[in-house]
Order: structure tokens, then C-alpha cells, then sequence
């Protein structure tokens, strides 16, 4: 291949995942750049030459920081690797809590102020939806509260729609909107690339509440049958997080008593149901997998919630301190969202010290503080899969990815719930490990790996992006991670505090 050929592959790898992490088609990029869906095609295939107007203009229509030109165009991360870190580090509140209690605000027409929330991209993202729709939203502080002002009427014909298909929560507003709108219109979600999510689930639980959405071109059509409400419990067919979500937000407003059973009792729902006890509203069984829920058909009130701490972002961290064999104080841990997780890694040969439990700011969830020591791990005797809580985390199975490939011996990893997240792990070959792609949804791992240094695209998957930073870690010499707004998507000034512990990464575009 020449340098050419080269440059214009790579290009097009950008733009193909950066129009998949848009939630758009190569046919419907065609059409916002009146051209064929063929020549896109050859776009993303380096086959077609570029010019900079040509760049530019894909790059406007993605409407994303994957693709651009000059200081407007994506930011990069060039790490030094095999670096001792130290010190200690708190964990930030919850990134999926936090858009979850953003969308509970449109519930309350009194003022909602959030404590702490995760400053991300993700959160931006909503932020300017819901301020399209006229939402006062306010940043208070440098603690990062956030005030909320929901008007009586919305205007939702001014929706942000680039804004909305860029984040998969978007879909979480159906559950509070069926109150105040009689008809309504939300453009399709975007988010991760992990491959395709039905919006069904989601009508398995607000179907009993009359809402009926039918999938045009881009768009949810959703029309509500007024004063319906389940006759029977709500039976979830999966138990997924925002399916749970989207059931409680709906409850919530609905007068009747309504049952949800097989729900999720995850972080981010037990955080959903505490602060919607704040507003009034009566739940039962919070943290098992059959809420009892009497809600309020008006919610006018001042509320003040602050969202518990991220159990991923404290995998992450621990993480980190593993593969760079270091000892790290990780503060603020959610223990009861990470027993699972701890109990594999001592299985694993993780040596660490764990403080006495303590509440987080909600006065609910408990907490430690975790510090790490390095240890030599080998390789756990089962397969290491995800399950629902209280189950080792889906978001959290990423990262044994990494540190099996650091551990003695061969590892299967059991990724069901996606059907493409785990081929994304595959990219730590070009660090030095040895992941065997066994089919869409397992990966086989072989230990201990020698890391060194690469240049790699960044995945348009959250999670395994991360992973593959934390590799990078602990590889021999520079590595260059590109195009990283999927992590800041997640995680708040990552690669900064992971700095403050020793590391050193530098944030860089290109010129």
C-alpha cells in the first residue's frame, strides 16, 4: 500500500465510525452531502481521493469532533508509557445516574439541583437538548451542582435534534414526556457503536401507560391514549437499565399503583429511585427486582439530589493501577456495585487494602476507599462473563481484557449482551497482547503480555476505548490514541487526573 493509499484508509476509518457514532447510514450521510451512497462507500474504504472542502464538509455533517480540520478537529492523547503511579484519587459521580436524573428533571416543574454531576460529553449533550426545548439549565459552580428549571409548556418542535442522536439516553425521555405531551417527536439515539438496540423493550414498559411510538425516517412518532395506566404488573422482557428507567419515569407521574417486576436494581436505578422519593413519589423494593411504585400526577416541588459515585470509573481506576503495577488509593468506591469484581481480582491474585464502609452524599449507597498493591496475577480457572446486578457489570467486563492480558495464563471472555463490543478488544494486539477473536461476542486472551507502543484509532465503544488507554499505560515508549471524544463522552478529565497520579498524557490535535 503507498503512503497514499495509506493516509486515505485512515481517513476513512475516521469517518466510518465517526457516522456510526452519529447513528446515521452511509445512505442518509449521502444524502446530507448530495452525493451517492457508493461514493461514501469509497470514502470509507480509502479508495476515493479527498480534498479539504470535501473533509470539511463530512466533517459538518457528522456534526462530531471525530472529524474536522484545524483546531476545530478531533483531540488525540500521546501517552509515555511504563510509568509508576501514586497517590490518591477520588471517584467522580455517576456518568449513567447523572443523564438519568437529568431526564427525571422534565418530571418536576419546581427547580431540581444536582450535586456533583459528571461534566461530560454525554451530559453536554443532554444539557442542549434540553435547553433546545426550554429548560433553564445552570452550571453553579466549580463542585459542579447543576440547577434545573423546567417550564410548564415545552417547546419541542425546537428540539436539538443533532444534539439528541448523538446520546443513546435521548430515548429516556419518552417515560416523562408522555405526561405533558399528547403527541410528540424524538429523533433516533445515538451513542456507542455496539450494535443494534430495539427500542421494544422500552414499549414493553410504557405500552401499558398508553404510549404508542411507530419509527419513521429518523424519528420516534410517539402518541399517548390518556388515562391509561397498567391494569396488571409491568414484566420486563429484559432487564435492562434505561428499559427500568424509562418504566420508573413513567410511574412516577401516573397516580395508580404500578408494578414493575424483573427490573434492573442497578447503580444508576437505585440512584433514579432516591431521587424520585425526594420528589414524592412512594417505591418500594428499591435494589431488588420488583418495584412497587405510587406516583403523583403533578410534581411541583424544590428538590436538591446528589447522584452516587460511578462503580465503572472506580473499575477503571483500579484498572490502571494494575496494569502499571502501582499502589494507588482509589477513594469513594461503590462497594456494593464492585463485590463481584473484587472477589474475581483477589481470585486473580489482587492484593489490596479496603477501608470501613461509609455513606455517600445521597445517605444511601455505601462506600470504601480501595488501595491497590502490585501483584502477579494468573489467569481465573472459569470464563469471566457479565450478569445483571448483582452480577460482575457488563460496562466493567471490558477491563478484564487488559488485565487478563497481564495476568499468567489464558482467559475466555464472555461479552453476551453485545453483539460487537468484544471484537473492539481485539485492537490491544497492536500493543503486544494476544486476544483471539473467537467469534462476535468471546474473546481468548493469553498472558502476560510484553506491551509496547502503537498508534491506534480510537474505538467508537466507550469502554473498550478506555481499555486500550490504560494499555497504553503500560507499553514500552509513546503510544498515540486518536479521536478520543468517545471517552470524554464517559469520563471527566481523564487523562488529567490519571496525570495528577503520575501518569503523563498529553491531549494534542492535529495542526
Amino acid at each position: 500500500m503507498t503512503e497514499n493509499e495509506n493516509y486515505l484508509a485512515r481517513i476513512g476509518t475516521l469517518i466510518r465510525d465517526a457516522r456510526q457514532h452519529s447513528g446515521l447510514t452511509q445512505a442518509q450521510l449521502a444524502d446530507q452531502l448530495s452525493t451517492s451512497q457508493s461514493a461514501v462507500n469509497r470514502i470509507e474504504k480509502g479508495q476515493q481521493n479527498l480534498t479539504l472542502e470535501t473533509i470539511s464538509k463530512i466533517g459538518s455533517a457528522l456534526d462530531s469532533e471525530l472529524v474536522g480540520l484545524g483546531t476545530s478537529g478531533p483531540s488525540h492523547l500521546r501517552v509515555e508509557g511504563q510509568r509508576t503511579l501514586s497517590g490518591s484519587i477520588d471517584v467522580k459521580s455517576s456518568k449513567n445516574a447523572g443523564v438519568a436524573l437529568l431526564c427525571a428533571s422534565l418530571l418536576n416543574t419546581g427547580t431540581t439541583i444536582l450535586r456533583k454531576v459528571a461534566r461530560i460529553e454525554e451530559v453536554n449533550r443532554l444539557l442542549e437538548v434540553l435547553t433546545s426545548i426550554g429548560v433553564k439549565a445552570r452550571w453553579m459552580n466549580e463542585d459542579n451542582d447543576l440547577e434545573l428549571k423546567v417550564p410548564t409548556s415545552l417547546d419541542l418542535a425546537s428540539i436539538d435534534a443533532d444534539a439528541a442522536r448523538r446520546t443513546r439516553s435521548i430515548i429516556m425521555f419518552m417515560g416523562p414526556l408522555m405526561h405533558r405531551e399528547e403527541s410528540f417527536q424524538l429523533p433516533y439515539a445515538g451513542g456507542c457503536d455496539l450494535g443494534t438496540r430495539t427500542v421494544e423493550p422500552h414499549m414493553t414498559a410504557l405500552r401499558p401507560f398508553g404510549l404508542d411510538v411507530v419509527a419513521t425516517e429518523g424519528d420516534y412518532q410517539a402518541t399517548v391514549s390518556p388515562g391509561v395506566g397498567p391494569r396488571r404488573p409491568i414484566v420486563l422482557t429484559e432487564r435492562g437499565d434505561t428499559v427500568t428507567e424509562n418504566a420508573l419515569l413513567a410511574a412516577a407521574r401516573y397516580e395508580g399503583e404500578t408494578v414493575i417486576r424483573n427490573a434492573s436494581p442497578n447503580y444508576m436505578v437505585q440512584d433514579l429511585c432516591f431521587f424520585l422519593e425526594k420528589l414524592g413519589v412512594s417505591i418500594q423494593g428499591i435494589g431488588t427486582t420488583t418495584l412497587t411504585v405510587h406516583g403523583k400526577a403533578e410534581i411541583s416541588t424544590d428538590v436538591e439530589y446528589a447522584p452516587s459515585e460511578d462503580p465503572i470509573e472506580a473499575m477503571s481506576l483500579i484498572t490502571a493501577a494494575i496494569v502499571t503495577s502501582s499502589s494507588i488509593t482509589v477513594q469513594r468506591v461503590p462497594i456494593e456495585f464492585m463485590e463481584i469484581e473484587l472477589a474475581l481480582l483477589e481470585e486473580m491474585g489482587l492484593r489490596y487494602d479496603r477501608s470501613e464502609e461509609y455513606l455517600a452524599r445521597n445517605g444511601q449507597t455505601r462506600l470504601v476507599d480501595i488501595t491497590t498493591h502490585p501483584s502477579q496475577l494468573k489467569a481465573p480457572i472459569d470464563k469471566i462473563h457479565p450478569m445483571p446486578f448483582p452480577g460482575l457489570n457488563i460496562d466493567n467486563l471490558p477491563f478484564f481484557a487488559v488485565i487478563a492480558a497481564t495476568a499468567e495464563g489464558q482467559t475466555l471472555l464472555h461479552d453476551w449482551v453485545y453483539e460487537n463490543r468484544a471484537i473492539y478488544l481485539t485492537e490491544l494486539n497492536k500493543l503486544g497482547a494476544k486476544v483471539k477473536l473467537m467469534d462476535p461476542h468471546r474473546v481468548l486472551i493469553d498472558g502476560p503480555t510484553r506491551w509496547s507502543g502503537a498508534e491506534i484509532v480510537c474505538p467508537p465503544a466507550l469502554r473498550p476505548a478506555v481499555v486500550i488507554l490504560l494499555a497504553m499505560l503500560a507499553a514500552k515508549g509513546t503510544s498515540v490514541l486518536r479521536s478520543v471524544y468517545v471517552i470524554n463522552r464517559g469520563y471527566e478529565d481523564l487523562a488529567e487526573r490519571l496525570n495528577k497520579l503520575g501518569a503523563r498524557i498529553e491531549t494534542f490535535k492535529d495542526i
